[in-house]
């Protein structure tokens, strides 16, 4: 038995140094490429284009940081839930997907410096008698948000709302067109692309939640999360973050 648990423990170690070690900064560029997580159906942040490409502000944030590297991006389609243990298991080397930094994520993964700051929006269908303007308005209602998200996260907190959750924003969305929920909890960024593409939403209210996004990287690897927050004060400085905002926001 004692011979059996040593070996399984040498494994463990063994494939968690390769994990890690697969993520250095060294090996990224033996590689050739920068691999990213992302969830692409949250516009502007990551969506997919007319021509097939995922793009969005998250997705240029992402290519600065494999030019810096000198290495080429891949960019790597999960559902949002997912990511994370993605992330843990080493399948990829960050996640970029409009992230809030909680608590609760903080303590399996390492986020960079924030760089985008947001709030929560409720959206209902155009035209509705409903149009509530706060949170506690949704109590006897059916709210869908997308699972794991920190819409999910909030509404989930109030007794006497019944949540429903989808993998993919769009399909709450649907629910909603079809009359099937009450409303529709999101980030404001992404309700605001979506209800200036289908103007048969509108947002009821924005709620001011204080949240802000981080690049998640494996917990421990301070190698990765420097580079990044390095790469964020320099786009920063050189005005390359701003120049960003301007075209994805404007």
């Amino acid at each position: 038995m004692k011979k059996i648990l040593w070996w399984l423990l040498l494994v463990t170690f063994v494939m968690a140094a390769v994990l890690s070690f697969g993520q250095s900064l060294t090996e990224i560029k033996k590689r050739g490429k920068l691999v990213i997580g992302t969830e692409p159906t949250f516009p502007p942040f990551e969506f997919v284009d007319e021509k097939n490409q995922v793009v969005g502000f998250d997705i240029d944030i992402a290519n600065e940081l494999a030019k810096r590297l000198g290495v080429k991006l891949e960019v790597v389609n999960l559902p949002f839930d997912s990511l994370i243990p993605a992330l843990q298991q080493g399948k990829i080397d960050l996640i970029i997907a409009g992230m809030t930094i909680t608590e609760e994520r903080a303590k399996v993964v390492d986020f960079s410096k924030p760089y985008f700051e947001a709030n929560q929006a409720i959206v209902v269908r155009k035209g509705s008698d409903f149009s509530p303007k706060s949170f506690d308005a949704l109590v006897g209602k059916k709210v869908a948000v997308q699972l794991g998200t920190t819409g999910d996260l909030v509404v989930s907190e109030i007794k006497g709302i019944e949540v429903v959750r989808f993998q993919k924003f769009t399909d709450a969305f649907l629910e909603l067109q079809n009359g099937r929920v009450d409303a529709v909890v999101l980030d404001e960024a992404p309700a605001k692309a979506y209800v200036k593409k289908f103007p048969k939403f509108t947002i009821s209210t924005v709620v001011d939640t204080g949240e802000t996004y981080g690049i998640a990287v494996r917990k421990g690897n301070k190698e990765l999360l420097n580079f990044v927050n390095q790469t964020l004060d320099i786009m920063k400085g050189a005005g390359t973050y701003t120049k960003l905002l301007q075209k994805w926001f404007e």
